[in-house]
């Protein structure tokens, strides 16, 4: 599964450093050697054949041009390196991260895919290299990225971030069957030790289960009764469906979730105690079951309000809308919990940007409607959106002034239409009408 261009193949399958090369006139070739180097040439190339094979094997940390899928020569940095089975003493598999782009786009590469000539000193590990993140455009991120929201790991600090980025850093499953998709995976996830040797895994998509062959996944699909997730569908419009699975009356299919969520989600906490939480999987729908698209969970009991813990949407169904759907969903149920609600903390960069553009366009659409004044407290008690929330969200965008001790809001209409074209669409409407839910306090 991937959007990205299937890489080109350089012609008679040989492959070119990232510099230009130029070609030799045809009527004015010069003699070549055994070897194909030109005669007058030789001495240089046994040069660089010495260097060559002086730096092999690379070492973890060096940092070389690496012919990516777009054909193309990008920045990588060595992260492991495994033993070819049949090879020389230098031949080597390099799982390697393109320092311009997200982790999930990490992959082992072959030797004939790195420029030697290119090879860089290995660096402090301990020195992560931020820059190009930096000079990324928030386009460029966006694209990179996909639309997924994740919570950070901010409250760590420098030595359990380390920690935590070594034991993740090489993806152990390569590829996933779900349902009809077979899905590429972009992060580390710690499946059990039996696990360790697959690097394709199969997944049941209504109870989550996994295994290792394509074979055991047909009998299991023999026998599952399932059709849908294992739990109560709380929604249903056209062909989407929510449901909501009770972590504690679903242990394993909770927890089967866990892991697969780990495999699109770079810094999310494995909760292996899922009892505490709340799973609430959107589906599409047709006559051979309801086929899960993405989901959000939330705490049973959140003493700071969190109206949602983690959210994914799977990568076949991403950029249609459903991510917007679920966080407008979240919200939903804080309204008819009568709480006001806000997703916990800390969120990554994009997890922000996704709610900020939820939040300001919600907002700007009551104050578009709204005749006279209104305050920050109504706001909020209108969208269940946390007032802590609704004030950085408007002083961002410059709404928002602070006079004789009190917040005013500033809602010049011209403006409130260039902040809600540059926000965007707002996705998928949830319809409240088909919403049939109880709040878990009051479930018996």
């Amino acid at each position: 599964m991937g959007s990205i261009d299937t890489p080109t193949i350089e012609e008679n399958g040989t492959t070119q450093s990232h510099a230009a090369a130029v070609a030799a006139d045809d009527d004015q070739k010069p003699l070549a050697s055994a070897n194909g180097a030109p005669a007058e040439m030789m001495p240089e190339f046994e040069t660089t054949k010495k260097r060559r094979s002086s730096v092999l094997p690379l070492e973890v940390g060096t940092r070389v041009m690496c012919r990516w899928r777009d054909g193309k020569y990008h920045p990588v940095k060595v992260i492991e390196r495994r033993k070819m089975h049949f090879g020389g003493p230098n031949d080597y598999e390099y799982y390697v991260h393109y320092t311009e782009f997200n982790r999930r786009l990490d992959e082992w590469v072959k030797l004939e895919q790195l420029d030697l000539d290119s090879v860089e000193a290995v660096v402090d590990e301990k020195v992560e290299d931020k820059v190009t993140s930096l000079k990324m455009t928030r386009h460029q991120k966006r694209k990179i990225d996909e639309t997924h929201v994740e919570v950070g790991h901010e409250e760590l600090d420098a030595a359990s971030l380390r920690e935590h980025e070594e034991f993740t850093k090489v993806k152990n499953i390569a590829t996933i069957e779900l349902g009809r998709y077979e899905i590429e995976t972009w992060y580390f996830s710690p499946f059990p030790p039996e696990y360790n040797d697959s690097l394709k895994l199969y997944f049941c998509e209504f109870c989550l289960n996994f295994m290792k062959r394509k074979e055991q996944l047909q009998r299991h699909m023999r026998k599952c009764d399932l059709k849908h997730p294992p739990g109560d569908e709380i929604y249903r419009s056209g062909t989407l469906s929510m449901f909501e699975v009770d972590g504690k009356k679903n242990k394993v299919y909770g927890q089967n979730l866990c892991y697969l969520a780990k495999l699109f989600l770079d810094h999310k906490t494995l909760y292996y105690d899922v009892d505490l939480f709340l799973f609430y999987i959107l589906c599409e729908c047709d006559d051979r079951g309801c086929h899960m698209v993405g989901y959000f969970s939330k705490e049973k009991h959140s003493e700071e309000s969190y109206n949602l813990a983690c959210i994914l949407t799977l990568p076949p169904y991403q950029r249609k809308g459903y991510g917007k759907f679920l966080i407008a969903f979240s919200y939903e149920l804080s309204k008819k919990e009568g709480k006001v609600g806000t997703p916990e903390r800390p969120l990554s960069d994009l997890g922000l940007l996704s709610y900020r553009g939820y939040w300001t366009r919600v907002l700007l659409d009551i104050l578009k409607k709204h005749k006279g004044n209104i305050s920050i407290k109504e706001l909020s008690d209108m969208t269940a959106i946390k007032a802590e929330d609704i004030l950085t969200t408007l002083q961002s965008l410059e709404l928002i002034q602070y006079r004789k001790g009190q917040h005013v809001i500033c809602a010049d209409p011209k403006v409130l239409d260039r902040h809600l074209k540059a926000a965007g669409r707002g996705g998928l409407e949830v319809d409240v009408s088909k919403l049939i839910w109880t709040p878990y306090k009051e479930q018996s």
